[in-house]
């Protein structure tokens, strides 16, 4: 190379690194003025944050300013993750021991008919389930008030507590009063008691995939009822009636002592004015129809599960078998509760809940007049896919109702008015199948309460939307 050439490319190097420390002093200059600017803005504005972050890539300066609202843990959500899906582990042992237990009355209703009660009626023996299936929701008005104030561990552990203890006084029962006593009323206190929180803590881990977790959640009801029911039939031949309900005891203190190590709320308590009830809530048109659109459909929901076993006897099929039926409508649930919770984050709740309910509604027309085993079989199944899809996201649409620091309050209120129906609903079908006879016209009451429940959940979703089409 000659000498001019090489002088050439030396000027033109030191050129070169004269405009390359231009540019970096012009940088870091730019960097040091946008900070002080940043710094008197931060004193003035509190809640708003930048941050400056200069990155070298390839030779490359690159300066990202991102500026915005400060996070909160509230607008956080984990939405996944080992610690979030421990929680739904916890969630899923804690419906296992409650709707689990209560969705297997069915077998115990058959089993007293047959037996310890066999005096007593089959509506007055259906008011002892009633009581279950209502107080696991009438308890939500209170144990939501308390969540929402922090007493979460509190309520988790005096509930489990209340739980074992009343299963194994059951044990000792023998005459009517008793059973309604420990195995009605404690029973259901203590499972509302457990259950209430439950959706809460929920709520406080997810809210993108709300109702996969939901669904996860609520499948632990569909494998309690289906453990139980079977445990519970052959456990009574060999070992007895008392120590059938002490193993299911057992496995109780099992279940809840789990539940209560792993569950754990996420946000810290907020106050929220006013007391036990938040009446502001019913001016919402929406959250007041969805909420008699729950009463009215529980009126009949429940009724497949309660007599299905009966009305399998009363057709000829053997006791043996018939008290399989409640455990194979609770297993198919589960398929139900998880495909609903699938379903749910891509279509929204209520349009998942709709459609299965009214199939519900329809089946428990179709229910007394499935006069053979493989029939009735069939019935059993699609029913309990179909209720379960509509049990697993009842309290996901309220949730979006209002803010998440009353959810535990506004779901209490919502419960315990589904509670009157889930305990007016089985005794009224009781009734009815004494006075006729037969469970043609139990059926058609039960299957109208579902499908103009169906109809008021249609107009809540309408008061939201305002309009036919959308994702709710």
């Amino acid at each position: 190379m000659s000498l001019p050439s090489s002088l050439a490319l030396a000027r033109q190097t030191s050129k070169t690194e004269a405009l390359d420390d231009d540019i970096t002093i012009s940088v870091q200059r730019s960097a040091s003025a946008h900070e002080e600017t940043h710094l008197g803005r931060s004193e003035k504005h509190s809640s708003k944050a930048s941050s400056v972050e200069l990155r070298g890539k390839e030779g490359k300066v690159e300066a990202e300013v991102v500026s915005g609202e400060e996070k909160t843990a509230e607008d956080d959500y984990p939405d996944g993750g080992f610690r979030a899906w421990l929680i739904v582990f916890g969630g899923m042992c804690n419906t296992f021991s409650t709707f689990g237990y209560v969705n297997s009355w069915g077998v115990f209703q058959g089993y007293y008919e047959q037996t310890i009660l066999s005096d007593t009626s089959p509506s007055s023996i259906a008011w002892i389930g009633s009581l279950q299936y209502s107080l696991v929701f009438f308890p939500s008005l209170f144990v939501g008030r308390l969540f929402d104030l922090g007493y979460t561990r509190t309520i988790f552990l005096s509930s489990s507590a209340l739980l074992i203890l009343s299963t194994f006084l059951t044990a000792e029962c023998k005459v009517y009063w008793q059973f309604v006593l420990c195995q009605g009323i404690a029973v259901g206190l203590a499972c509302g008691g457990i259950f209430g929180p439950t959706t809460a803590v929920i709520a406080h881990w997810f809210k993108k995939r709300r109702g996969l977790a939901m669904g996860f959640v609520a499948v632990g009801s569909s494998l309690g009822g289906t453990v139980l029911p079977i445990a519970t039939k052959n456990l009574l031949p060999i070992v007895g009636f008392k120590w059938t309900i002490r193993i299911i005891g057992f496995i109780l203190i099992f279940t809840v002592g789990l539940a209560n190590i792993i569950m754990k709320r996420r946000l810290p308590p907020k106050h929220v004015s006013g007391g036990l009830l938040n009446l502001k809530a019913f001016k919402s048109a929406a959250y007041t129809t969805y909420c008699l659109s729950s009463f009215v459909t529980f009126l009949g929901l429940y009724t497949v599960l309660t007599y299905v076993g009966v009305s399998a006897t009363s057709i000829g099929i053997s006791n043996d078998f018939s008290f399989y039926f409640i455990a194979i409508g609770n297993a198919s649930s589960l398929f139900g509760r998880y495909t609903g919770g699938l379903l749910c984050d891509r279509i929204g709740p209520m349009n998942v809940m709709i459609p299965f309910t009214a199939a519900a509604g329809i089946l428990t027309y179709a229910w007394p007049f499935a006069r053979t085993e493989r029939a009735l079989i069939a019935v059993t199944v699609i029913y309990g896919f179909c209720s379960g899809a509509y049990v697993s996201l009842l309290s996901n649409p309220m949730m979006d109702f209002g803010e998440i620091g009353d959810v535990g309050r506004r779901i209490g209120m919502y419960m315990s008015i589904l509670a009157v129906g889930a305990l007016a609903g089985p005794p009224i079908s009781g009734q009815i199948n004494t006075a006729t006879g037969g469970f043609e016209a139990v059926g058609y009451y039960a299957g109208s309460c579902v499908l103009v429940g169906v109809g008021l959940m249609c107009l809540s979703r309408y008061f939201v939307l305002r309009r036919l089409v959308g994702r709710i």
